[in-house]
């Protein structure tokens, strides 16, 4: 961008806005010492005092910056007698006497540096895009509105696009290793989702490159900001594919001033359990199946029996006698009056107790006192234990997956043999000792609703925050005020029931690529995703067309593997041509790794500090890792490092939502033939370039 006439005025309000935000975080400090909190007083004081200092280190967590850049634009709209201005940035800043220096790009009045059109200004005249590193402004660039200018939608480069030459900036900016936000080259179609109205399930479908990931993030920030009371006391809620995607978008919503929000992966929300264990492909299926639903809540009521036997129990100089028929009434009757199985359980004990004294020889006994004096008996003990045992979600799903009869009798109904063979894995000796796989999340979270917490647990009162929200007790599901589920297409059916027991009113985000859907449950259109989801609002769909990160030249290459994976697929809008075509590679077996490394070097010489990562099937990651490391690069593995090293190895069943400046994707037939998905999982793996592309194939290619 060539000097703009106003970059030096424009530095200068930059300038005077960092002053005033340096200002607001020394009250903000100074406050905070003012009230810091001691030993004494009374405990409303200290509650009072703990609220103010919460509320004092979520302004400080805002104001911090870090290296993003405070302003990144400005709008000059028609008033009546002129013009007036705005500063568009990350966040609001005032000077001392409170008038705004900077606006919050969420605020109402900043919507028309996103949504403004040539045919559609909203009232400015001009929009002005700041190009920043840091503090300093390194160019301007200008759309003009009204008679004259077309602004946005003319037939210039980058035709439907705000601010092109900045976002091609941003575009062509190497990656570094996590994902940024792009809240100063927010587009039109994203604004749109991203000021959606909160209530219900939004759905946004994208293609690679699209954004939608960072589209979701900055629509929970806009939501925290809009809704600030109540969804900042009933959270927000991201859950993500895996562990490596959320340590790669953990910095955008703190870079945006919201670092309170809770990212997981659904095995986070299982309390106190061991996960790792890996389950064959059939296995993952069958958990994942809605019918899992119904077969545990099977085995739940397999649980709940009548004896079979009269049980007789010792008393004073006589027995009490429980007859089997009687403990068949009180079954049925706590199956009919309880929702959960551990609350039935206080019910089933004083039904029991009572029907014992009533069988006392001279009625004299009360339940009460058979209850005290027989509680302990081994007697009393196993009876309990054979009609309505108190059980946790492990205990239950170890006793279950450990049996093969107990497997059968629960899910005859539901599933085939092979399917329950499937399901038969040893059992543990404790169960709380068990490791368990990603599969089995959602299950013992159906075991979690479908056996509620144990009674001593349940009665408890619930501790308080120092914002006095209630501290969940143990063994209840929390829920959320809003969540964002990314590469939604990849969750089975009892996943997505996972997700939404989490949802406290049907507000949720939820984003993914039918094209991109690689999971043993890949959905053939969104209604299979919403069939699982709240419906209390209508569900709404929203589309994003146009390809930001991804080069024409490498997603030409990559929609040749989506004609055949989805057939009638409508690929994204690429915005940029890109410099490179993608190379492809031939070679030999024991080439491979020789290969793969000289197109690592390669890159790295073209890339300079870009990011380079070598996508591969799982079966070859291990012996590549180890070829890059013998020849003397510097390699890291995304499962332990993330992208934080110059190359770095990724199985592509973790590649999916990274973006990368070089990729080597490493025997294109092998990841086809070894993911459930395969050409699907292959054009994940061609589209996470943002630069360079190389296809390094011995076998013959897909494609």
């Amino acid at each position: 961008m060539t000097t703009h006439p106003d970059l030096a005025e424009e530095q200068a309000y930059v300038d005077h806005a960092y002053e005033c935000l340096e200002r607001s975080r020394a009250d903000a400090w100074r406050l905070r010492d003012l009230t810091e909190i001691g030993r004494g007083g009374t405990h409303q004081a200290r509650y009072e005092a703990e609220v103010f200092e919460g509320a004092i280190s979520q302004r400080l967590t805002r104001l911090e910056l870090g290296d993003a850049a405070l302003v990144f634009g400005r709008i000059d709209r028609y008033v009546e007698g002129g013009l007036e201005s705005f500063h568009i940035g990350r966040l609001a800043v005032a000077d001392e006497d409170r008038e705004p220096v900077v606006v919050d790009w969420r605020a109402p009045v900043a919507e028309p540096f996103y949504r403004a059109t040539g045919r559609h200004a909203m009232g400015l005249a001009r929009r002005r895009h700041f190009s920043v590193k840091g503090r300093q402004i390194l160019g301007l660039e200008d759309e003009l509105f009204g008679e004259g200018h077309l602004g946005v939608g003319s037939d210039a480069p980058g035709e439907g696009l705000r601010g092109y030459s900045t976002l091609l900036a941003a575009l062509e900016r190497g990656r570094t290793g996590t994902l940024g936000d792009i809240v100063a080259t927010i587009q039109g179609e994203q604004d749109e989702i991203i000021r959606s109205p909160q209530a219900g399930v939004l759905v946004v479908q994208g293609g690679p490159g699209t954004g939608k990931t960072v589209v979701a993030l900055h629509r929970a920030a806009y939501l925290l900001y809009t809704h600030r009371f109540p969804l900042e006391d009933q959270g927000v809620l991201v859950i993500g594919p895996n562990r490596l995607f959320l340590r790669y978008i953990e910095q955008v919503l703190p870079s945006l001033g919201e670092a309170g929000v809770e990212q997981v992966v659904l095995a986070d929300l299982v309390p106190d359990l061991t996960f790792g264990a890996a389950d064959a492909p059939a296995t993952v299926k069958v958990k994942g199946d809605p019918r899992m639903a119904d077969v545990l809540a099977k085995a739940v009521r397999d649980r709940e029996r009548p004896l079979k036997q009269a049980l007789v129990v010792p008393y004073g100089l006589g027995n009490l006698r429980l007859r089997p028929e009687d403990t068949d009434r009180i079954v049925r009757d706590a199956r009919r009056r309880y929702r959960r199985h551990n609350g039935a359980r206080r019910f089933v004990e004083g039904e029991v107790f009572a029907a014992l004294a009533a069988s006392s020889r001279d009625g004299s006994a009360t339940a009460e006192q058979v209850r005290d004096r027989t509680r302990h008996t081994d007697e009393i003990r196993t009876a309990f234990e054979r009609m309505w045992p108190l059980l946790t979600p492990a205990e239950l799903l170890n006793d279950l997956f450990g049996s093969r009869p107990l497997v059968k009798l629960a899910g005859a109904k539901w599933l085939s043999e092979a399917e329950c063979a499937a399901l038969y894995r040893e059992r543990a000796h404790d169960p709380h000792d068990q490791v368990w796989s990603e599969a089995d999340a959602p299950l013992l979270d159906e075991a979690r609703e479908l056996l509620g917490p144990k009674p001593s647990k349940a009665h408890r009162v619930p501790n308080r925050n120092p914002d006095g929200s209630a501290v969940p007790v143990d063994d209840e599901i929390r829920t959320y005020g809003h969540i964002v589920i990314d590469e939604v297409q990849d969750l089975s059916p009892m996943a997505l029931r996972m997700a939404a027991r989490r949802s406290l009113n049907g507000s949720m985000t939820v984003v993914g690529d039918l094209a991109q859907a690689t999971g043993e449950h890949a959905p053939a259109s969104w209604d299979d995703v919403l069939a699982h989801l709240p419906d209390r609002k209508p569900p709404r769909l929203a589309e994003l067309t146009v390809g930001y990160r991804i080069p024409e030249t490498i997603m030409q290459l990559a929609d040749r593997v989506a004609a055949r994976a989805v057939p009638g697929l409508t690929p994204p809008r690429a915005v940029r041509m890109g410099e490179h075509p993608p190379v492809i590679v031939g070679t030999t077996p024991d080439g491979l790794a020789t290969t793969v490394i000289d197109e690592v070097r390669r890159l790295q010489s073209e890339l300079g500090d870009g990011v380079v990562a070598v996508i591969a099937p799982d079966t070859l990651a291990s012996s590549l890792y180890a070829s890059l490391t013998a020849a003397g690069l510097e390699v890291g593995q995304a499962t332990r490092t993330g992208l934080d090293q110059p190359v770095t190895l990724v199985p592509v069943s973790l590649v999916k939502g990274l973006e990368l400046d070089g990729v080597v994707v490493v025997e294109p037939a092998r990841i086809v033939s070894e993911q459930a998905q395969g050409l699907r999982a292959l054009y994940v793996a061609l589209t996470r370039s943002t630069r360079e592309l190389s296809v390094v194939h011995a076998e013959p290619l897909p494609f």
